[in-house]
């Protein structure tokens, strides 16, 4: 589609990833610094922790995020099932959600309410309510019986409100009633994501204090879960569990490109015109020519049932070492069954 300008306009084919880090480097491809956003990043025995701050309006509009901080962890290895490597991961994960309380200034004895988005059906957006069923429940034993809780444990519930499809409610709608009757000090949203890369797919945990968006991965347009709509701060923590695949599409050309590369200094004779393209463009074509097939298709890895199973296992453990200062953060076990 053309701009009044001449230009095209590719507006409706921007590459969709949920994550800060991923839209950062879209952004500034080169490295450049882009005003209004500070990012740094470290290497912790094969976890790579990247910090995304956003402190202006300028900065979000550059990167299409709204302003907040951003945790990214990634973990290549991840997919590998090596429990040592997941004890870590929950470890990494439990400082890091630590440090989030910390900056909320949410006390050690605050009420958390925990809401597992997603549907229980679909393996892809199941990560929420797994979530919910491994953490530590305790706010009812402080309710009925609170001269029993040993110390060191907070107020926590935890709720999978399920999706409008299956309830006919607006998760924001049950949301906000539970935490207008609860009164909770903070709400955690859990949320699958979509990624712009398959490498990250099951093995990138992203937290946020931006609040969070129900179905905004796949491209829903839902009530948000956020300090606005709901009068607490809200963190959100998600995983992308699916790619769009045009995205991989997209992805496939530039490794085509730079293996040909490797062969040969004219790629313009193999690739013709996507050689000299720019992502935007190619982008544009691959979904204009998957439009009449079913339009983009949302592509999950076919191992999805046990990644699944052990990110969120992952989330859960480490939420009860953050939440819960009876439990050893230095210490944290990624299997909660």
């Amino acid at each position: 589609m053309l701009k009044g300008d001449g230009t095209m306009d590719l507006s409706n084919y921007s590459v969709r990833t949920d994550l800060a880090l991923e839209a950062h480097n879209l952004a500034s491809p080169s490295g450049e610094v882009i005003p209004g956003v500070l990012t740094s990043s470290e290497n912790i025995e094969g976890i790579r922790i990247s910090k995304t701050d956003i402190t202006s309006q300028e900065g979000s509009l550059a990167i299409g995020k709204l302003p907040g901080h951003y945790i990214t962890i990634e973990v290549p290895e991840l997919r590998k099932k090596d429990s040592n490597l997941q004890d870590r991961v929950a470890t990494v994960f439990a400082r890091e959600f630590e440090a989030f309380l910390a900056k909320l200034n949410i006390s050690p004895m605050g009420k958390v309410l925990i809401i597992g988005l997603g549907n229980w059906n679909v393996t892809p957006d199941a990560l929420g309510p797994i979530v919910v069923e491994n953490v530590m429940v305790t706010r009812h034993y402080f309710e009925l019986m609170p001269g029993e809780v040993s110390p060191g444990y907070r107020p926590v519930s935890a709720v999978a409100p399920g999706v409008l499809g299956t309830t006919g409610i607006e998760t924001g709608e049950i949301v906000q009633g539970i935490v207008e009757k609860s009164k909770p000090d903070l709400v955690i949203a859990i949320d699958a994501l979509a990624s712009r890369s398959l490498e990250r797919v099951n093995t990138t945990i992203q937290i946020a204090d931006t609040g969070i968006h129900p179905g905004s991965g796949i491209g829903n347009k839902r009530k948000g879960l956020t300090i606005d709509t709901l009068g607490v701060p809200v963190i959100a923590i998600g995983v992308p569990t699916v790619v769009y695949a045009s995205t991989i599409v997209n992805n496939t050309i530039d490794m085509m490109r730079t293996h040909f590369q490797q062969q040969t200094a004219n790629t313009a004779q193999i690739l013709g015109l996507l050689d000299n393209m720019e992502e935007q463009e190619r982008l544009e074509l691959v979904r204009e020519v998957l439009s009449p097939i079913g339009h983009d298709l949302l592509v999950t890895p076919k191992e999805i049932d046990e990644f699944i199973e052990d990110v969120a296992n992952i989330i859960a453990s480490g939420l009860n070492a953050a939440l819960h200062e009876a439990v050893d953060v230095d210490n944290v076990s990624a299997y909660t069954h």
